[in-house]
């Protein structure tokens, strides 16, 4: 095939689906547009999830009339003028982009007026085509219509996900914005109704409110820290200890008020939450960091997601220290010295345990392990997702007997082919699913009506997911009611929950389904989430009888050897082995 120069269309296209993955990067490249046109104030309207229709509306300074049909042109911008600008960017768009490759793949109008001019202008395109143009009154600002968006490209439409799940993309968006910038007022509209408002007074604290409520506003813990080396600062939000999600979704992170996904961040808060915080147990955090701008690579990712620091160790320490330094002074963490005999070899203690739950053989040993497992179905390293599609094991659990309990986490039994450890959590989980399950399929669902109403505060994203899932939610036990915008009002629980933390539950479960799922029947991720936060935890100490009680049910699942998620309930230490470590073979 001949080499050739792509046509202007086909080459706009391409662009654009660097730029212009989905609905939520439309209003993306329109809201920091506006920010950068120092707007007070943004509306956002979207209907059917912002693929018939999305108004992005600011009172920024506008655009000259004689401007507003080059801003449609490639890499036209106002942003930047010279190389040494490319290389410290402190405005949010800068690459000229955006406009061209929302116009290249829908029907786009643009109405801009400048604050001291009587009248403005008005451009309406189709697939990147000027259609018309002219004179147009209008208030100072401007305002941004996109509609019919992919509609010439019918195959990347069809990999767009659900109306909701595409409006809660942008929700999130607009929230996020309004976390970091709150001195301007953010409004969404969702098919005609507001969903969100923030205050835009400029008080940080109401703008959270705004976005999770007030019951994680109140136990959320200001941060401010500072690098006085390198002139790094951190600012914002992060959760009281008490404060925690089922994942990660609500750690934010903003470089220079630019919002980012970045894993060595949260790896950074989450390192300053060491020893606080329960395992699989996530901080809600919301944090900027201010840095030189020729620090800071924001040419990194097509859709500026991501960026590249010039020194990530430094910005590494600098969050991990602002945070750890207000999670010690609001609740001050203990010293603790090294045990004695922690110099003890470590190669002694790991050839006795010849396989982690997690991980593969250690120093060679635990074949006999390995052995015993692939004989019964289990599974150490634990395959990934729900199980319900899964086959059951081919042998039954083998009849354990207690012996006691290890770190109030594991169970110690004993059995005939040798020592079991058995994961209390994982166990539990284990038989509630099964015990939900069957239920289920006898069309007995339980539930706990509550002594009293209890009011959740939901955030836009959660309140999206009690939507889709209601169904689901209602038939395993879940019952409320809407009240006022973001509240509901919660009658009842599964029963496994009992009157135990009933608003916190349903949070969990709507975190975890959320998580989860995107790529799993929503009845299955429903049940595993109920199943899994209404298990007995590790660091609870379990009676003789109660062990024994939960053994005894493990032993009657049919999957015994792994919970809902796939990972193990239990480990096995042949009596072969322990006895060649002991010199007796």
């Amino acid at each position: 095939m001949p080499i050739k120069v792509l046509t202007r269309d086909l080459a706009a296209k391409i662009a654009a689906g660097e730029v212009v993955e989905r609905p939520a990067s439309v209003v993306k490249e329109l809201v920091e547009n506006s920010i950068d046109a120092g707007a007070s104030q943004i509306t956002v309207e979207i209907n059917s999830g912002g693929v018939e229709q999305i108004k992005v509306v600011d009172d920024g300074h506008g655009i000259p009339a004689e401007e507003v049909a080059i801003a449609f042109e490639r890499h036209a911008t106002s942003k930047i003028d010279s190389q040494e600008q490319l290389y410290a960017i402190a405005t949010l768009g800068f690459r000229g982009e955006a406009l061209p490759s929302i116009a290249a793949v829908s029907r786009t109008i643009l109405t801009s007026r400048q604050p001291l001019n009587t009248g403005g202008f008005r451009i309406e395109l189709h697939w990147g085509e000027p259609v018309s143009s002219g004179s147009q009154g209008g208030s100072p600002g401007t305002t941004v219509e996109v509609s019919d968006l992919f509609g010439n490209l019918p195959a990347r439409r069809k990999f767009l996900r659900s109306s909701s799940a595409e409006t809660s993309r942008i929700q999130e968006l607009v929230s996020r914005y309004a976390l970091v910038f709150p001195g301007i007022r953010f409004q969404l509209a969702v098919d005609g109704r507001v969903s969100f408002t923030s205050p835009g007074n400029g008080h940080p604290r109401e703008a959270l409110l705004a976005v999770y409520g007030p019951q994680a506003a109140t136990a959320m813990l200001e941060v401010h820290g500072e690098d006085q080396e390198s002139g790094y600062q951190v600012d914002g939000f992060t959760g009281a200890p008490s404060l925690t999600r089922a994942n990660r979704t609500y750690m934010t992170f903003f470089i220079n008020r630019r919002w980012v996904q970045s894993r060595m961040l949260s790896f950074a808060v989450e390192e300053a939450y060491m020893g606080l915080l329960q395992v699989k147990r996530y901080p809600l955090s919301s944090l900027n960091i201010s840095i030189p701008y020729e620090h800071v690579d924001v040419n990194a990712h097509p859709s500026k997601r991501e960026v590249r620091f010039q020194d990530e160790s430094r910005v590494f320490s600098t969050v991990q220290r602002a945070v750890r330094a207000v999670l010690v002074a609001d609740s001050p963490v203990p010293s603790l010295s090294p045990p004695p005999g922690s110099d003890y070899p470590a190669a002694v203690a790991s050839s006795f345990f010849p396989r982690s739950a997690f991980g593969g053989v250690r120093n060679g040993g635990g074949r006999d392990s390995v052995e015993m497992l692939e004989r019964t179905g289990g599974s150490l390293s634990g395959p990934v997702g729900l199980d319900p599609g899964m086959p059951a094991s081919r042998q039954p659990a083998p009849p354990l007997k207690v012996v006691g309990q290890l770190k109030l986490t594991y169970i110690v039994a004993e059995g005939s082919e040798g020592m079991f450890l058995v994961d209390q959590h994982a166990a539990h989980e284990r038989v509630l699913f099964d015990r939900i399950c069957q239920k289920m399929s006898e069309q007995e669902p339980q539930a706990q009506t509550l002594l009293e109403p209890v009011p959740v505060e939901l955030s836009p994203a959660q309140g999206d997911t009690l939507r889709v899932n209601r169904e689901a939610l209602e038939n395993y036990g879940f019952q409320f009611e809407p009240f006022g915008d973001g509240s509901y009002l919660l009658r009842a629980v599964p029963a496994i929950f009992g009157d135990s933390g009933p608003a916190k539950s349903l949070l969990d479960v709507l975190d975890t389904t959320a998580f989860e799922g995107l790529v799993r029947r929503k009845e299955d991720v429903v049940a595993a989430s109920i199943s899994c936060h209404g298990a007995i935890r590790a660091g609870k100490q379990l009676t003789e009888p109660e062990m024994a009680a939960l053994l005894e049910q493990l032993e009657a699942t049919p999957n015994p050897h792994t919970c809902p998620h796939g990972r193990p309930t239990m480990v096995h230490f042949s009596s072969n082995h322990m006895e060649r470590e002991f010199g007796r073979r």
